[in-house]
């Protein structure tokens, strides 16, 4: 997979694993075993200088349990420590998610909210994502749903929240190999629907502001 990203345009990749309490029991300390086992792996082999640079991070699943730990420093924020990723349940947003997801801000970490392109709420309303911006969630494109790899209504709902330009990033959000031509067809998309300078924006500078804690680039 990594080989394949690199060939698709992706010069660093960050893994981020699920951690969601009851489906995908991975904690801080699991993450940080596998992904030094990955690196060791990798820096065995004689095509390393093929493979993008890679990194540790974490998709959070937001609840009671998850967002004390990352509170606590027990998730695993994106590399530098600026930004934490966080994910939803596909129906209706949690009461006081904007609230919520501020309060991260005050432990001086941004939250960055997964694929909202493939949440029911953002189908039926666009708006729905105002509170969240108001409050400085950040908004991560998965560049496979212009792919239609979800369905009409992600598609759909990618291409508004493009024409509003409320992402700040675009990423593969590939669990597999097989995900790869779904990505590398997205970014073709992408590049279609916004163009060469707000593509290249979202996927390469927008990822490099977050992974520096340079958020002026994007505010």
């Amino acid at each position: 997979m990594l080989l394949g990203l690199k060939k698709a345009g992706f010069d660093r990749v960050v893994a981020t694993p699920h951690m969601r309490p009851g489906m995908f029991e991975n904690s801080r300390e699991d993450l940080l075993a596998a992904f030094n086992k990955t690196c060791l792996a990798l820096s065995a082999d004689l095509t390393t200088p093929a493979f993008p640079a890679v990194g540790l991070s974490s998709e959070h699943w937001l609840d009671d349990v998850v967002l004390q730990r990352v509170s606590e420093g027990t998730g695993v924020p994106y590399p530098g420590e600026h930004a934490v990723l966080f994910e939803l349940a596909p129906g209706p947003f949690p009461q006081r998610l904007a609230n919520r997801l501020y309060e991260l801000r005050r432990k001086k970490l941004r939250p960055v909210l997964a694929h909202p392109e493939r949440y029911e709420p953002v189908w039926k309303d666009a708006e729905v994502v105002e509170p969240l911006l108001d409050v400085g969630v950040l908004l991560q494109l998965d560049v496979a749903a212009l792919a239609g790899k979800y369905g009409r209504a992600p598609r759909k709902a990618a291409e508004e929240l493009l024409e509003r330009e409320v992402y700040s990033l675009a990423c593969s959000d590939a669990h597999k190999p097989g995900d790869l031509a779904d990505v590398t067809a997205g970014i073709e998309a992408l590049f279609k629907r916004v163009g060469e300078e707000e593509a290249r924006f979202l996927l390469s500078n927008g990822p490099a502001a977050i992974l520096s804690g340079n958020f002026d680039l994007l505010d």
